[in-house]
């Protein structure tokens, strides 16, 4: 009897082990570390220099005359023309600098917002469906309104990058809110947290994958609402941004500065994507042990 009381605590601790084994985060299964920035370098990579090659391919057949398609060395010495002027700088810092100011004023706006939806049902039925169509109306159908409410000064600008921002970062959170566990503020209510501490120490939390996904889709509503902003809004006090930049070239019917501009914009979207939002992605999804996702 003894043995199989042994051999019965030994099976239980296997089990135990497994368990725990299935519930600890696995580190160090992506391999050494140039290994993983290869697989995540290359293929964007391999896709450019693709892309390239078949716009080069494209330019030397002539299926379109050089105004419509220049080479991509033609749209290479506009991007040099930027840096030895230093225009590049100029134009770079004020579409960030609106984009990021502006990201941030919606980000402080919609967060109380969404809770507020997401906790309050009389709020949510007054403004839930409001938030749900301003965040499929486009956002440059806000500029002519901005301009005449503002004037052409930045008031316009970030009026319409709130407006393209705010209704997708407290969608996005009301959202990870509707997808915790009810018996999650059940336990925070029963341990005493009133409202601010459990929608700082419970809902926040437990909704950061949902707030997460509305914090991209809200920088990508900023980004591009302030495109179109600065296509439309043209004056000597708003400066010189992508946006504008992007007017110029069409104004001059200069398409390797059109061409040029565009890569610009994508450039700084991709690279807000690369440099910030999948580091803090990828570090969420790492706490909560959901390793197979960053594969």
């Amino acid at each position: 009897m003894p043995d199989v009381d042994v051999q019965d605590r030994d099976a239980q601790d296997q089990v135990g082990a497994g368990l725990d084994a299935l519930d600890t985060p696995t580190t160090g299964a992506d391999g050494p570390r140039w290994r993983r920035f290869a697989r995540a370098a290359l293929p964007p990579v391999g896709a450019l220099v693709v892309l390239i090659a078949v716009w080069q391919a494209l330019w030397a057949a002539a299926i379109w005359p050089e105004f419509q398609l220049p080479s991509p060395l033609a749209v290479w010495a506009k991007f040099e023309d930027l840096v030895q002027t230093g225009q590049i700088a100029e134009v770079l810092w004020t579409s960030i600098s609106r984009a990021v100011l502006g990201f941030l004023a919606g980000l402080v706006i919609a967060t109380p917002l969404g809770l507020l939806v997401a906790k309050v049902r009389v709020v949510r039925a007054a403004i839930g469906p409001l938030l749900s169509g301003l965040q499929s109306l486009p956002s440059v159908a806000w500029v002519p309104a901005a301009i005449l409410w503002f004037g052409l000064k930045d008031g316009s600008i970030y009026f319409v990058v709130l407006m393209g921002s705010v209704p997708s970062i407290a969608n996005g959170l009301v959202a990870g809110i509707d997808q915790i566990p009810p018996i999650l503020p059940r336990v925070g209510k029963t341990l005493g947290a009133g409202r601010l501490a459990s929608a700082r120490h419970i809902l926040l939390p437990a909704a950061l994958p949902g707030y997460l996904a509305g914090l991209k889709q809200g920088w990508a509503f900023s980004w591009r609402s302030l495109m179109a902003a600065e296509l439309i809004a043209h004056s000597p006090d708003l400066g010189l941004g992508l946006g504008a930049y992007l007017n110029q070239g069409s104004s001059y019917n200069d398409m390797p500065m059109v061409m040029a501009a565009i890569f610009l914009i994508l450039l700084v979207g991709v690279g807000i994507e690369l440099l910030v939002f999948r580091p803090v992605e990828r570090a969420v999804l790492r706490a909560r042990g959901l390793t197979g996702a960053l594969t």
